[in-house]
């Protein structure tokens, strides 16, 4: 269930209860071992309170809370138009599952979820302990609505959980207690599906509808103030913080300049100029793993030549060294992976022999493939002779790289630069051209290219299917290989977890083998903050915030 949009915009221990102890700092993990499992970690720290005065906190403060937001005019999370805002409105709404610190499903608002032994239909009972924020009691009639209000937001391709279209095909309410939820694809990923948001069924279009989450909304002014306090009725607990006030701002700059005068206590960005403020005394700079994979894409449908041919895709992947431009552009902004899944998770087959920089070796391929060089000839650009309406012509390894920016940064252009020069140093000439984001889409679609550097905003299903199978909306390679179109077809019936893991590490090996095009990083979002409000080891997007209702709880 992934987003197919290429995107071009924008366990603690509770507090000691000694009057002369609280908790002193909370130091981020550096993220630089991401093939390490579970790399997302924040390690909580006790210690004496004045040997870091700025880091204390008492845990019924308001926290205030800096963000960029000009384009929200509603808090309706189904049709959500800016993701750090979805950091605000997961504190507001639930889902029948969540998920946990090791990207597991687990039961929410759900009481029990049960399938068929096909997979086919989902049997799920409702809390009977959950309200809403405006004292109704949640039941299986508002599940249905929402999902029904998501389903119809989907036929025109509107919504933000519009591929849910992908997975269920029809809910019917048994009680007000149960449903059954009927499914395309009988996989063990229904139940990160079940994630989204429940609203009340009489306000699934409403601007401002009731949740049953951990916070509730006093006031909001679009693009310009937030103002949230804790639900004291909240069916986990009433949350130990007991209110958010969220300042909006419309450029990076007005952001971080607020943090840097203290007008609020953290920030959320996603500029890569975040990367310069580091973790120190009085200071946390907790980068979190947005949905957001960068990738180099390569045109090998047939007669794409040369990049129809696996070797020398495979030869540009080795020429590269994508640890450096991520470390140099991004300053830290940025989590290396080399396949469409995060590395660091359950998920993530790691290959690092296969994917190492290696430009000997990616020479070595193209002197195999015929590719000539010549150090004194057109910079060294390789040349080699190919058949053509019966006569040898001479073809030079050249290809064309188009690159999309992204608002208020020149990240992408920088990147692009140094592949070029990569490149360069195996024999392979780069033109780079920059193009709008409307054009860079036109050109994927017709697929008029050679390279070019985009963005896929994942779903919170792992499921990489639409961007290997073809026909499917993501695949802007022409990449088609009936092997990998069996594994992902097996992995969307598999019920079973270790199998569906299992499959998607066959999909990965697949990936490695095929090379239909190279992913670079997902990027990071920073979250700077002088206060300790968060107890979760691994911090991601959409749910920048999770765990701040139950700081301070033992």
């Amino acid at each position: 269930m992934q987003s197919t949009d290429l995107y071009s915009q924008t366990n603690s221990n509770s507090p000691n209860k000694q009057t002369r102890k609280t908790v002193l700092c909370t130091l981020y993990s550096a993220l630089s071992s991401l093939a390490r499992p579970l790399a997302l970690l924040i390690a909580l720290v006790l210690a004496v309170s004045f040997a870091c005065p700025a880091l204390a906190t008492t845990m019924d403060d308001i926290l205030s809370l800096g963000m960029i937001s000009v384009k929200t005019q509603y808090l309706n999370p189904l049709q959500a138009e800016e993701r750090e805002f979805q950091s605000l409105t997961a504190l507001i709404y639930e889902g029948l599952f969540s998920l946990d610190d090791d990207y597991m499903p687990q039961l929410c608002i759900a009481a029990s979820c049960d399938s068929t032994t096909d997979g086919k239909h989902w049997t799920v009972r409702i809390r009977p302990d959950v309200y809403f924020h405006d004292g109704q009691q949640c039941t299986a009639y508002d599940v249905e609505a929402t999902i029904n209000e998501i389903l119809r937001l989907a036929e025109t391709g509107l919504g933000q959980y519009n591929q849910l279209r992908y997975i269920i095909s029809k809910v019917s309410v048994n009680s007000a207690e149960s449903l059954q939820i009927t499914v395309n694809r009988p996989y063990y990923a229904v139940r990160f599906a079940l994630t989204f948001p429940v609203l009340p069924r009489d306000q699934v279009q409403a601007a401002q509808p009731a949740g049953t989450g951990p916070f509730k909304v006093d006031q909001f002014i679009p693009a310009n103030l937030l103002h949230l306090s804790a639900n004291e009725n909240y069916w986990k607990g009433a949350p130990t913080v007991k209110g958010i006030n969220v300042d909006f701002k419309s450029t990076n700059r007005e952001l971080i300049m607020d943090y840097e005068y203290n007008r609020v206590d953290a920030a959320i960005t996603r500029s890569a100029s975040a990367g310069q403020y580091q973790t120190g005394l009085t200071n946390l700079n907790i980068a979190y793993r947005t949905r957001q994979l960068e990738t180099l894409l390569l045109n090998d449908s047939a007669n794409s030549f040369p990049l129809d041919n696996v070797e020398i895709r495979k030869a540009i992947r080795y020429a590269i060294d994508f640890d450096t431009i991520a470390n140099t552009v991004y300053m830290g902004m940025a989590k290396r992976t080399d396949t469409p899944l995060p590395a660091g998770t359950w998920m993530y087959k790691d290959n690092e022999e296969a994917y190492s920089y290696n430009p000997d070796k990616a020479r070595q391929i193209l002197d195999e493939q015929g590719w000539k060089s010549n150090p004194n000839r057109d910079n060294g650009t390789r040349y080699t002779m190919v058949m053509v309406k019966g006569k040898q012509e001479e073809r030079k390894l050249v290809l064309g790289l188009y690159v999309y920016e992204e608002q208020e940064n020149s990240v992408r252009n920088q990147v692009a630069g140094m592949i070029k020069d990569y490149l360069a140093a195996v024999g392979i000439s780069v033109h780079i051209e920059a193009v709008s984001f409307p054009t860079a889409a036109a050109r994927l679609q017709a697929r008029n290219y050679d390279m070019a550097i985009a963005a896929f905003q994942m779903d919170v299903v792992p499921d990489p299917g639409f961007l290997l199978m073809p026909g499917n909306t993501g695949n802007y390679t022409g990449y088609r290989s009936s092997a990998m179109d069996k594994l992902c077809k097996k992995m969307r019936e598999e019920r079973e977890f270790s199998q569906y893991r299992q499959l998607l590490w066959d999909i990965q090996d697949q990936f490695c083998q095929d090379c239909p095009f190279i992913c670079m990083w997902y990027r990071a979002g920073a979250l700077l903050t002088r206060k300790v409000f968060t107890t979760v080891r691994d911090v991601r997007e959409p749910e920048i915030l999770r765990g701040i209702e139950s700081v301070g709880k033992p």
